[in-house]
């Protein structure tokens, strides 16, 4: 699977189908995905290990160093940024400065564009650790990954590391208490032979017995943005998203559909 690279710590602003105009902080190396998943539709193509002379992550003062050059360049030519947004070429938990990072971020937002929403985008992987749990109480948007409602479709769809298991990450974001955003992508594939679907009955009951416990403020649902030939990735039709949606608001949880 070829992938799509951020080759910048701060890039765009982008228009976002989900965020509006956003800005991107990629806290990853800009020449390689790293990530705690390996999910099979990442548009970063696969997780593999360093490559011999890649880079590294970006230092917490070089982050807020680009990303205050950014803004006053945006606030020069009067382009507003409805997000600034974490994402990137894998997981943005993973840089050990994270909370540090978003504490400088909401310093800078606060100073130039104090309307922009800060935004995570991230699988929930590393909810384990403190110091992210307690960041990402900070953030407008604090967005997390669960693409599945059982563990052996969770580990086709994202192939986890490190023995992370489908309960474990459901249980940390129970203790967000509500102040967590579910993002979903729905899709169909073959991958290594194998029929991966979670729009079956089965998947979405299951996977909305996961919501009513994490009880988020809301849920974005989506499809592939993109049909993937080399995966066989088949891109959701809009009107069964819709009756996903439906089946979750029958539920009191709001959902958004991104089509």
């Amino acid at each position: 699977m070829g992938g799509f690279l951020f080759h910048e710590t701060v890039f765009g602003p982008v228009m976002s189908r989900r965020l509006g105009v956003s800005l991107g902080i990629n806290l990853l190396p800009v020449d390689y995905k790293h990530c705690t998943f390996n999910c099979i539709y990442c548009e970063c193509g696969w997780t593999q290990k360093k490559p011999a002379g890649a880079g590294n992550l970006p230092r917490r003062k070089e982050v807020a160093d680009l990303l205050e050059l950014k803004l006053k360049e945006m606030k020069k030519e009067g382009r507003v940024p409805d997000a600034i947004t974490f994402a990137g070429n894998g997981e943005p938990t993973i840089h050990p400065h994270f909370a540090g990072i978003v504490d400088d971020t909401i310093a800078l937002r606060d100073e130039y564009f104090s309307d922009a929403a800060i935004t995570v985008l991230s699988n929930a992987s590393m909810l384990r650790k403190r110091e992210v749990f307690e960041a990402l109480l900070k953030v407008e948007n604090n967005i997390q990954k669960l693409d599945a409602g059982t563990e052996d479709l969770f580990q086709l769809i994202n192939q986890p590391s490190g023995g992370l298991h489908l309960e474990g990450i459901v249980k940390d974001l129970e203790r967000f208490n509500g102040k967590v955003i579910i993002q979903t992508l729905f899709l169909k594939a073959v991958y290594n032979g194998k029929i991966i679907d979670n729009t079956t009955q089965e998947e979405v009951e299951a996977w909305i017995g996961l919501l009513k416990r994490i009880k988020p403020e809301y849920v974005m649902i989506y499809p592939i943005d993109r049909q993937d030939p080399e995966q066989k990735i088949g891109k959701i039709p809009f009107t069964q998203l819709e009756e996903i949606a439906a089946m979750v608001n029958r539920e009191g949880i709001l959902t958004k559909i991104f089509g």
